[in-house]
Parts: C-alpha cells; sequence; structure tokens
C-alpha cells in the first residue's frame, strides 16, 4: 500500500493530510488565528483591568494618605500655641475611632467627592446642615470614603454600640458613644442627617454624632451608617492629653 502523503497548513504549520480539500486547510488556518487574536486580548484586557484595580484600591490610598498627612500637619503646627478658639481653616480637628483602627481622621468642611479624595472626612452642608461639637444641639454629620482615596471608613462595619468616637479640636475633647447603626439604607435617605435621626430611635433633640459611607464594600450603592451620642467633654490641656478612651 502506498504512504499517505501530507501538507503543512502554511498559517499554522500543522500537518494537514494531502486528500484534505483544498479549501478547508486555509479555513482551519484562519479560526485558528481568530481564537488565538481572542485570546491575546482577553489577557491584555484582564491586565488593564487588574492595573486599575490596583490604582483604585492601593494607589489612591497611597496618594490620599500623604495628602491627608501634609493637611493635618499643617492644622496641627497652627494648634502648635496651646489650646483656642474652633480654627476652621483647613480643617475644624481630627476624628479618632480605635475600633476602626484607622489613625486620626482630620475633618473638613463638605462631602463633595474632590474633597474626600484627598484623604479626609467632611461634614456636610448639603442635603442637611450639620451641627458642629460645640453646638448645644444638634448632628455633628460626616462622610469619608470606605474604600480608596484614604479609606478612612473602611472599618465601620466594626463599631458596635458602646464604642468610643472621640472628636478633637483646638480646644476640647468630644466623647461620644456608639448607640444604633444602620448597615444599609438608601443614598437618597437624607432622615439620618437630620438634627434629630429618629431612624436611630431618638425622639429629642441632643448632640449626636453621624457617619456615613458606602455600602457594600467596593461599591457605592448604598449607604452605612453609624450614630453615635456625646456623653462628655474634657478640655484640652497644653500637653494635649488624650481622653482615656484613647490611652
Amino acid at each position: 500500500m502506498a504512504a499517505r502523503t501530507t501538507e503543512q497548513d502554511e498559517q499554522t504549520g500543522t500537518p494537514v493530510p494531502a486528500s484534505a480539500p483544498a479549501g478547508a486547510r486555509p479555513r482551519r488556518g484562519r479560526v485558528a488565528g481568530t481564537v488565538s487574536l481572542f485570546g491575546e486580548l482577553l489577557i491584555t484586557a484582564g491586565l488593564i483591568l487588574g492595573l486599575f484595580v490596583v490604582y483604585s484600591l492601593w494607589w489612591t490610598n497611597v496618594l490620599a494618605d500623604r495628602d491627608a498627612d501634609k493637611q493635618g500637619n499643617e492644622v496641627r503646627d497652627r494648634w502648635a500655641g496651646g489650646p483656642g478658639a474652633l480654627d476652621t481653616k483647613d480643617g475644624i480637628g481630627f476624628l479618632h475611632v480605635p475600633a476602626m483602627k484607622n489613625g486620626e481622621v482630620l475633618v473638613r468642611k463638605g462631602t463633595d467627592a474632590k474633597g474626600l479624595n484627598r484623604g479626609v472626612a467632611g461634614y456636610y452642608t448639603d442635603p442637611v446642615k450639620s451641627a458642629l461639637p460645640a453646638d448645644k444641639k444638634g448632628n455633628f454629620s460626616l462622610a469619608a470614603h470606605r474604600d480608596g482615596h484614604g479609606a478612612k471608613f473602611h472599618n465601620i462595619d466594626k463599631l458596635k454600640d458602646g464604642d468610643a468616637i472621640v472628636f478633637e479640636t483646638k480646644d476640647t475633647w468630644y466623647v461620644y458613644k456608639v448607640y444604633a447603626k444602620l448597615p444599609e439604607t438608601s443614598k437618597y435617605n437624607v432622615d439620618v442627617l437630620k438634627p434629630v435621626p429618629k431612624e436611630s430611635g431618638k425622639k429629642k433633640p441632643g448632640r449626636y454624632i453621624t457617619l456615613t459611607t458606602c455600602t457594600p464594600v467596593y461599591t457605592s450603592k448604598h449607604r452605612y451608617v453609624v450614630w453615635g451620642e456625646l456623653e462628655r467633654t474634657e478640655k484640652v490641656d497644653r500637653h494635649r492629653t488624650p481622653p482615656a478612651e484613647l490611652g
């Protein structure tokens, strides 16, 4: 019996029986080439997506933390002369929440994305105007990012009833205690920011603090809310000795 001869496909080099129809050989090569190109495009897209995730969740944190540290140092420098009246220039004070393990967080006016992207928390001016800690009544309402850009409220879900939330101004320590939280609500729910946050169970005016951020993690679909109530204040001494909750 005569040996069966073969030929090589011109594009792939794959042996093709000589008896195969002439039109089948180049068609097979074109299909293989298309599959290969599609695979390369998928790999490239995956790499680009991976780099974007790294940028969003790591590098923006690095940049925001550097910026926040610089801003915080500038505020500390202005406070170096000792206790004094509330200073609202470039930041009204520092938020300390031990349970979130996020260090001190500079708080500035406004909750627009440009401001929060600098690694700080902001107090609301719209749609419900925030009270300030020194006000006799009202709701000191704050927002910060949960992921990327410093992610200052990333661990907000770690807070539980009784945990301390301490706010430091130039002359006073304000010590709040957590009493309620709302793990998920609409981002359009502004009632949580009202002077009397009834959704937290309160019915009478008081001195409250509200922390808000996005949820679930890595999305901005809903809002996570934590409420605290002022327990006491302490005057800042010349050594800025922190309250026991921060000891």
